[in-house]
């Protein structure tokens, strides 16, 4: 009886034939030298990667040399596009949009704080009643009041608000989709607030860019979603729960200024709030997840746009025929 320890010895010892059965030793050298070929090749990749970022951002970009797009990156995109992100990022344009939006509305709110005549400048009420650039049901043929009114707010505590989390979020959308695609998701809820306050407040003023804010949370907050295993970075799903408490807090602010706020006291519409998150979790998901992709040729683009405009000519219908500010006007 043959010793299976000598075959076994004699079979280590054999010489592997050019052309023959390879030996499964042989093969785990072949392997662990391809792995280490492979890291060796990712590695290499990644420090010219850091090279070339460090050597463009100390010729044209210096907001590469500091890393800030690699952080929006990593926060705005998920990871199989962010190297395309990368390799074309920079600040030309800047985000003039929604810098201009959030200037824009902070000077109307200094007029109106300072120069218009006010009991007190904390809260705002007649003036910005009688502003043109309120939405106001007895005068809802003037068109632009119903994107105008977010340039007007009732309060510091209402601006102040709106401004720190369309700046925090709108500039780094803005830096990765560029002004065009943030101002179509933000005027999109601009406009999806004031038409769903009008059916179901309309008797109601409405001021402030809630409905913008929401667009642009609602289409991030979907990417996040849908996204989930790619967006997140090392806070993990801190960033959901952030997102989640800012829109609760504010939402539940909402509901009580609508329901429980005294009767002299001015209302907040919710219904903007919720129908411009409806409006960026639909146009402004589409718009957001196609950063790499011709935006034109992506058919949810057009699902969402049809679904939006049924939307908007419902709400146009109602207010000619049905809205109970056509009977008070007459």
């Amino acid at each position: 009886m043959s010793d299976p320890f000598a075959v076994c010895a004699e079979e280590e010892n054999r010489p592997v034939v050019e052309g023959g059965p390879r030996t499964m030793a042989s093969d785990h050298d072949l392997e662990m030298e391809d792995m280490n070929l492979n890291m060796d090749r990712d590695m290499e990749g990644e420090l010219e990667e850091e090279k070339e970022m460090r050597e463009d951002g100390g010729r044209e970009d210096p907001f590469k040399s500091k890393k800030v797009h690699r952080v929006v990156s990593k926060w705005m995109l998920p990871e199989k596009v962010r190297r395309t992100y990368l390799e074309r990022a920079n600040c030309l344009p800047p985000p003039v949009f929604i810098i201009s939006v959030s200037l824009a509305e902070l000077a109307v709110f200094i007029y109106y704080a300072v120069w218009k005549p006010q009991k007190q400048w904390i809260t705002l009420d007649t003036g910005i009643l009688e502003s043109p650039f309120t939405y106001n049901p007895e005068k809802r043929e003037q068109a632009w009041r119903s994107v105008s009114y977010m340039l007007v707010h009732a309060g510091v505590q209402h601006i102040v608000g709106n401004l720190i989390m369309q700046l925090a979020l709108g500039i780094p959308l803005e830096m990765v989709h560029k002004g065009l695609r943030v101002g179509l998701v933000y005027l999109a809820g601009v406009i999806a607030g004031s038409l769903a306050s009008s059916i179901s407040d309309p008797l109601k003023y409405l001021v402030g860019a809630s409905g913008g804010v929401y667009a642009l949370m609602g289409g991030y907050f979907m990417n996040v979603l849908v996204n989930f295993r790619e967006m997140i970075p090392a806070f993990g799903i801190v960033r959901l729960l952030i997102i989640i408490l800012i829109i609760g807090s504010d939402m539940g602010f909402a509901l009580y200024r609508r329901f429980f706020v005294p009767a002299d006291g001015s209302l907040v519409s919710f219904a903007a709030h919720v129908a411009g998150g409806f409006a960026g979790m639909s146009i402004g998901y589409t718009v957001f997840s196609c950063f790499d992709k011709a935006l034109l040729k992506d058919p949810r683009l057009w699902i969402a746009i049809a679904a939006y405009f049924a939307c908007v000519l419902f709400a146009v219908f109602f207010n000619i025929f049905l809205s109970p500010a056509n009977w008070t006007a007459s």
